[in-house]
């Protein structure tokens, strides 16, 4: 008696000695170092799921939501550098996995999509709940397939984690008929490399630059997530050269802050003492920075030039597309961030020395609590005063994960990073990411202290995932600045239109209650005292690895970014007769 799998025609005999092809889809994705798979389980990759809880070697997670599922892997990439797997079944499932995918697109981060489709047999004939997962996911992945062979599943998955991987990192997604991960297929014989190569810098690109760097009077160095890695090859080159340093949009930790070459954080709202120094340069070496809309404040730094001879900028970037694609470049280098500083703190080049402190002084002032913190009214508490209690309080190597809000903003500011691969943080903006994104890290990292940083409409977009983090045992903390707003289109509607609209969120909400259903402990801080004391327990929960804990700080919401109120910004609005 024979069949067939996958299309290849076999024996009874054969068949019997061979394995799933889930099987084998997990042994390609252990053997390439991936450690987790996140995932709300489905009808349609039963086998998958059933395969990874066997294995010694790696972790199924079961979510609340498969948005929180998406946010989690995205997280574990960041903090590894290796592909997480991220798992949904047909349809809704698919769709609710996508803002995580679409984070990971924009972050730049690893990420394995398996996607449940219907069975082959049924495909196209719009079965129940199918969707064209290839178009869906293809805008929002680097590369999007639908598989309808079991036995090319492996392959299909090496060369997705080679993708993954490869140049700029980021999503991969593969749907898989829901009748080909439990058929029996033939071991591949071969597989796709999955570690892609790592380009270094040219002897001639790395002399051009370093002598660029060296002649220059005030050099600085943009230096974004694909540096996450080299952090002390990046100090080397920045002591070599004097040269200043600016980290991108939420990627902050990339650099030590208080380094005395730190100059900031090229965020949203970057005060202008901030900028000076970057506007006032002579020579700008981007490095693994796509320099995007926040980071170059709104496409205007740094300042292009009318052709690439004039040009102040220099790009170092893994991925081709982006070397010269936001602004002209008198040189652009594809080559490894990592491998790329090394060679340039080694080239044989005599370099002035320059003063920073003024700039490097510029950016500790506004890191510091403005005066009106202090003198804050009894009540709702000062975002800032919030920030800067957290600073008190949480160790220097806290994993800080933040979600998307204007409460960020103060954050942004007030947090000194000082340890690498200290910050999660979304460049997409997409809220939701901070709780899942927690449960991640202290999987990744279960000996330190893990704090989730939200607003209130983001805690209860992706908050059930407390839950999670409760039967899995993870201590993390989960920090949330109550102030019952969607505080981000609350500040553009006053200050564009005088008014606002749809941004009020009934509160103050008993978040402490809601984290107690969830099986976390709760606690509310309404005065500097409660905070300080809820804090102080929250840091020994997680040191105790006892259990999550969420404390729910109510906010002041007419302090509404830093540097800006409500009543200012509506007055504003409505004098412009908007």
């Amino acid at each position: 008696m024979s069949g067939t799998n996958g299309g290849i025609p076999v024996s009874a005999e054969q068949h019997s000695h061979q394995r799933t092809a889930a099987e084998e889809v997990a042994d390609v994705l252990a053997a390439a170092r991936v450690r987790r798979c996140y995932t709300v389980p489905g009808e349609s990759f039963l086998e998958l799921v059933d395969t990874i809880e066997q294995r010694g070697d790696m972790e199924l997670v079961s979510t609340r939501h498969e948005n929180g599922a998406a946010f989690m892997a995205e997280a574990e990439a960041k903090l590894t550098g290796i592909p997480a797997v991220a798992a949904a079944s047909r349809g809704p499932g698919a769709g609710n996995l996508v803002v995580g995918v679409h984070t990971a697109m924009q972050d730049s981060t690893p990420m394995v999509v398996f996607l449940g489709q219907v069975e082959t047999e049924f495909l196209g004939r719009e079965a129940f709940q199918e969707v064209d997962l290839t178009a869906l996911y293809s805008p929002i992945t680097k590369w999007a397939t639908t598989v309808t062979r079991a036995d090319r599943l492996p392959e299909m998955t090496a060369r997705a984690l080679r993708t993954a991987t490869s140049g700029r990192p980021g999503p991969v997604a593969i749907g898989v008929p829901g009748d080909l991960f439990g058929q029996r297929i033939p071991a591949p014989t071969s597989l796709p490399g999955t570690v892609p190569p790592r380009p270094p810098l040219g002897d001639e690109e790395r002399d051009r630059i370093s002598a660029w760097l060296a002649r220059a009077e005030r050099p600085v160095i943009i230096v974004g997530g694909g540096a996450r890695w080299a952090q002390a090859e990046l100090v080397a080159v920045a002591e070599r050269f004097d040269a200043g340093v600016y980290t991108s949009w939420r990627r902050q930790d990339v650099f030590p802050n208080h380094h005395p070459l730190y100059l900031g954080h090229l965020g949203l709202g970057c005060p202008k003492p901030v900028l000076a120094a970057l506007e006032e340069s002579d020579a700008v070496l981007v490095v693994g920075s796509r320099l995007s809309e926040i980071t170059t404040q709104t496409y205007r730094l740094p300042s292009g030039a009318a052709d690439a001879a004039t040009s102040t900028v220099a790009q170092i970037d893994i991925d081709p597309a982006q070397v010269g694609a936001v602004t002209r470049v008198w040189l652009g280098a594809v080559a490894d961030a990592r491998r790329a500083l090394a060679a340039l703190a080694e080239a044989p080049v005599a370099t002035p020395s320059r003063d920073w402190s003024q700039a490097h002084e510029a950016w500790v002032r506004t890191t510091t609590p403005p005066p009106e913190v202090a003198d804050h009214p009894e009540g709702p508490l000062h975002p800032w005063a919030v920030v800067d209690a957290m600073r008190q309080v949480f160790p220097e190597d806290t994993v800080l994960v933040n979600d998307a809000g204007n409460f960020a903003g103060f954050l942004h500011l007030g947090w000194w990073f000082r340890e690498p691969r200290t910050q999660i943080a979304a460049t997409s903006g997409a809220m939701g990411s901070a709780v899942p994104g927690a449960v991640a890290a202290k999987l990744v990292e279960p000996h330190r202290t893990v704090v989730a940083v939200a607003g209130d409409g983001g805690t209860l977009m992706t908050g059930q995932e407390l839950e999670t983090a409760s039967r899995l045992g993870l201590p993390v903390v989960v920090v949330v600045f109550q102030n019952g707003l969607y505080g981000t289109i609350a500040m553009h509607q006053a200050r564009d239109l005088g008014r606002t609209a749809g941004v009020d969120i009934s509160g103050p909400l008993d978040l402490a209650s809601y984290a107690r259903g969830l099986g976390a402990r709760g606690l509310t801080a309404s005065t500097p005292r409660e905070l300080d004391k809820a804090l102080s327990e929250a840091l020994e929960e997680a040191e105790s690895q006892s259990a999550p804990i969420l404390i729910d700080v109510r906010t002041d919401p007419e302090i509404i970014a830093p540097g800006a109120t409500m009543a200012r910004l509506l007055s504003k609005g409505r004098g412009e007769g908007r």
